[in-house]
């Protein structure tokens, strides 16, 4: 749910009904300037906070989510995103050439998870083991390599932890982009059903054209 667009909807709602109450006080009840603005402003503090509770009712409605659900799924997703904040100041840090596509990679299939776990909050269910163990894990790895690499001396024991955290990280992306797919999975389950009826309504249409030219054939 955008939260601006939705802001916006409601001020747009509020602010015309605050404007005429404040007209029928103050031109058709003779209410004074002060009294007038005050009971319209408190009358539109009022709609606007049962708008606000109306429209959060129907977006849980519709994502079939419990209240307390959201705010689990909210506040988890609040600690994500600043592991992401984290995650990508980490990966930009880094100077090693040759990883630039692994680092980009990750950060590509971590936004992705965050921004459908955020527009479909249901969606997180899905990419728990993303949220509660990969994202920690891409984070720890990704700032230690950090803290190795901009050592000034490197021994050979330096050396060989950046390159296994390396390897280790190519692992761990595979094994977030396999929690991405989990979390499509149902959408990828549903197209390959379109396609299977898109294909038989077209091979029953060829079907069907088939036997008109037989028939017209046959009468010729």
């Amino acid at each position: 749910m955008n939260s601006i667009f939705v802001f916006l909807v409601k001020l747009m709602m509020t602010i015309p009904i605050m404007f005429i109450t404040w007209l029928v006080l103050f031109i058709g009840y003779d209410q004074t300037f002060l009294a007038s603005s005050g009971i319209a402003v408190g009358g539109g503090v009022i709609l606007f906070g049962l708008l606000s509770g109306m429209l959060h009712s129907r977006y849980l409605k519709k994502n079939g989510l419990t209240r307390k659900e959201f705010n689990y799924i909210k506040k988890n997703l609040q600690e994500a995103k600043k592991k992401i904040a984290r995650l990508q100041r980490s990966v930009i840090s880094i100077r090693h050439i040759t990883t630039l596509k692994q680092r980009i990679d990750l950060l590509r299939v971590v936004r992705k998870i965050y921004s459908l776990s955020k527009a479909e909050p249901k969606r997180f269910y899905k990419a728990e083991r993303f949220f509660y163990s990969h994202l920690d894990s891409a984070l720890e790895l990704t700032e230690k390599y950090v803290f190795l690499s901009s050592q000034p001396k490197k021994t050979l024991e330096v050396q060989a932890a950046l390159v296994d955290t390396r390897t280790t990280l190519d692992e761990l992306i595979e094994s977030i982009e396999k929690d991405l797919y989990y979390m499509l999975s149902n959408d990828i389950e549903q197209l390959h059903f379109e396609l299977d009826v898109a294909k038989h309504s077209i091979g029953q249409i060829k079907n069907s054209q088939s036997l008109e030219e037989v028939g017209k054939h046959d009468t010729k």
